[in-house]
C-alpha cells in the first residue's frame, strides 16, 4: 500500500487551500467530499439506500439528493446522522482504500474532514496531519465564505471534534493562522518531510 496521511481539520480551518498546494507539488490528493458527492450522485447505489432510510422527500423533484435538507435533517436528529453515517462511511472508506492502492504519486494524502470523530481511516494511513487554525479564524472564515451566520457557525463546529481533540492524534499540525505564503511555505516543508518519509 503506497504510504498515505490523512488530512484534516475544522471547518474554515483551510484543508482545502492546503490540500491544492500538496497537490501541486506532486501528492495524489483523495478528497473524501469528494467521493460521498459521487456516491450520492442522481442514480447511485448509496441514494438509492438513502432515500428508502430517510423518505423520497430527501429527494429533489429531478431525483437527486436534497443536501440542503439532509444537512437540516442531521444536525437536528443525533439518530439520522448516525444512519447516514453508517451507509456512506464504510462506501466511503472502501472507495478511498482503492484510490489510495491505485495510486503511482511518492504519497498519497487522504482529505478526511471528519478523520478524528469518524476513527474509521487508521489501517489506510500512516500519519494524521492537523490543519489548525484559532477558533475565531474559523468562525471569519467560514461566515465569510459561506454565508452562513454565527449561530450556524457555531451548530457546525460543536459537530466536529474540538480544537484540542485534533491536535492531540496530529502526528503534523500546519499552522493556518497566517497568509498564504505562510501556508505554503509550511506545506513545502511538509512535503519534503513526506518523501522522505515514503521513500524510507
Amino acid at each position: 500500500m503506497p504510504f498515505a496521511i490523512g488530512l484534516t481539520g475544522g471547518i474554515g480551518s483551510g484543508k482545502s487551500a492546503a490540500a491544492r498546494l500538496f497537490a501541486g507539488l506532486g501528492a495524489d490528493v483523495i478528497d473524501t467530499d469528494a467521493i460521498a458527492h459521487q456516491l450520492t450522485a442522481a442514480g447511485a447505489p448509496a441514494l438509492a439506500q438513502i432515500a428508502a432510510d430517510f423518505g423520497a422527500d430527501i429527494l429533489q423533484p429531478d431525483g437527486s439528493l436534497d443536501r440542503a435538507r439532509l444537512r437540516q435533517r442531521i444536525f437536528s436528529d443525533p439518530t439520522a446522522k448516525a444512519q447516514l453515517e453508517a451507509i456512506l462511511h464504510p462506501l466511503i472508506r472502501l472507495q478511498a482504500a482503492a484510490l489510495v492502492a491505485a495510486s503511482r504519486a511518492p504519497y498519497a494524502l487522504v482529505v478526511v474532514p471528519l478523520l478524528i470523530e469518524s476513527g474509521g481511516y487508521r489501517e489506510l494511513i500512516r500519519r494524521v496531519l492537523v490543519v489548525d487554525c484559532r477558533e475565531a479564524t474559523q468562525m471569519a472564515r467560514t461566515m465569510a465564505r459561506s454565508g452562513l451566520t454565527e449561530e450556524q457557525t457555531r451548530a457546525i463546529m460543536a459537530h466536529q471534534a474540538t480544537r484540542q481533540q485534533r491536535l492531540e492524534r496530529a502526528d503534523d499540525v500546519i499552522d493556518n493562522d497566517g497568509d498564504l505564503a505562510e501556508l505554503e511555505r509550511q506545506v513545502k516543508e511538509m512535503h519534503q518531510n513526506y518523501l522522505r518519509l515514503a521513500t524510507a
